[in-house]
């Protein structure tokens, strides 16, 4: 049986998993990520290694890690969550575990593994929108991850979005992730409790009459109740991203286009305004198919079996 790890680098947790060939997780093991201890990552990394690989013969071990990634995947080059510069990860990792190693965008396995055994297998190219504290993207297009001369190619949620907007973490105004993100959805809420607090009775109850301690769990819970402020602030967020989806309808046609991370946990309340200003967004295009917008498939997985299958594929890689 040919198995491969995929492991999760995440700001919390280092994730691994077990995958055979038809991306089945087989196993899963899991280690707190230490803080700024790039030593301590990379022994977590072995013993989530270690755990999957006793008894199994393993090929290769694949790696998702935030950041812009060379374009030989073998270097983070920068992950400012994990204090990284020019980290060789690979080289560091595959000396660890004694097996070779190919480390890759977060958001680039996830949509690999969405491509390969999840919600765009059979279609050639696709969009992958994670939304979470901020925005991450991934594309594949004709059955290659879009990855850019340098590697760093998809960085959706960096896309400008409003000319001199807000203020972003990457140094630029008006980015994506700035009116689209989890951050965003309880933005848009408190803002909206504060502009109108008769029209956000339930949120104010859930965050006990502090519209500053309102959340996006409490967002999205008021939503389902109806609550006009919440299901605006759904609305806000579904209109930027739908424009967003529709942009990349223009550029690359893909066949379907994802929606993922902790976000997409409100199910419709997010998914239908996204959809509801996509498709406005190309009422031009009416005479002409364009890609569905779904939920991702595989959820928390989708990263650990995308990176599996690169690790496996590793020779064929460009």
């Amino acid at each position: 049986m040919s198995l491969t790890i995929g492991v999760d680098i995440g700001g919390t947790k280092v994730g691994g998993g077990l995958v055979d060939a038809t991306g089945n997780v087989l196993a899963t093991a899991r280690r707190p990520t230490p803080a700024d201890d790039t030593p301590g990552v990379i022994q977590a990394v072995k013993e989530v290694v270690d755990e999957l690989r006793a008894g199994h013969e393993i090929e290769a071990v694949g790696i998702g890690a935030a950041g812009w990634i060379s374009s030989d995947r073998s270097t983070v080059m920068l992950a400012p969550n994990l204090s990284w510069k020019n980290e060789p990860l690979r080289d560091k990792v595959s000396e660890a575990i004694g097996l070779p190693a190919v480390v890759e965008n977060d958001a680039n396995v996830a949509i690999w593994g969405e491509h390969r055994y999840g919600a765009a297998k059979g279609h050639r190219s696709s969009v992958l929108y994670t939304i979470g504290t901020g925005v991450g993207g991934g594309i594949v297009v004709k059955d290659n991850l879009l990855r850019g001369t340098n590697g760093v190619a998809a960085e959706i949620g960096h896309m400008r979005v409003v000319p001199d907007g807000r203020p972003c973490g990457c140094g630029r105004h008006g980015c994506l992730e700035q009116y689209a993100s989890g951050r965003a959805l309880t933005q848009a809420a408190r803002d909206g409790a504060k502009a109108d607090p008769t029209k956000a009775r339930v949120l104010l109850k859930l965050a006990g009459g502090d519209p500053d301690a309102i959340t996006g769990r409490q967002t999205t819970e008021a939503a389902r109740e109806g609550d006009e402020v919440a299901l605006a602030a759904f609305d806000s967020i579904g209109y930027y991203l739908g424009n967003s989806a529709a942009d990349m309808v223009n550029l690359i046609d893909p066949g379907v286009i994802l929606i993922a991370g902790g976000v997409v946990d409100a199910g419709d309340l997010l998914l239908d305004p996204i959809r509801k200003h996509y498709k406005e967004a190309l009422a031009h295009r009416a005479e002409v198919p364009v890609a569905e917008v779904r939920a991702a498939e595989l959820g928390s997985k989708a990263g650990v079996i995308g990176a599996s299958d690169l690790a496996r594929h590793r020779e064929d890689l460009s």
